[in-house]
């Protein structure tokens, strides 16, 4: 079984910038696909976007040009860089196994205005 670890969240006031780590470790390989997911308080959670073996990323449009996924294979980490953050933006954020139901415990995000 793989297991994922979030971290890197925080405070931050609107318009900062915040990166956060997801360290994948266990049974995984490095062609995975991981998945950022967020859940703002109260709502359901929601795709961010996904980095895939080749270094390529997709986003939804919600977080596009402000959010960048990359990862670092040698690492075996998946890192999501955001900038230009909103206090929309604030929730709990999750990495994911795409495929499989390996989650990370999440890492708390707070956007102050």
């Amino acid at each position: 079984q793989a297991q994922l670890v979030e971290s890197g969240g925080g405070l931050v006031q609107a318009g900062g910038s915040l990166t956060l780590s997801c360290a994948a470790s266990g049974r995984y390989e490095s062609v995975n696909v991981i998945a950022w997911y967020r859940q703002p308080p109260g709502k359901e959670r929601e795709w961010l976007g996904a980095s895939t073996s080749d270094g390529g990323a997709t986003y939804a449009d919600s977080v596009k040009g402000r959010f960048t996924i990359s990862r670092d294979s040698a690492v075996n980490t998946v890192y999501l860089q955001m900038s230009s953050l909103k206090p929309e933006d604030t929730g709990v954020y999750y990495c994911k196994i795409a495929g499989s139901n390996v989650w990370g415990q999440g890492t708390q995000v707070t956007v102050s205005s």
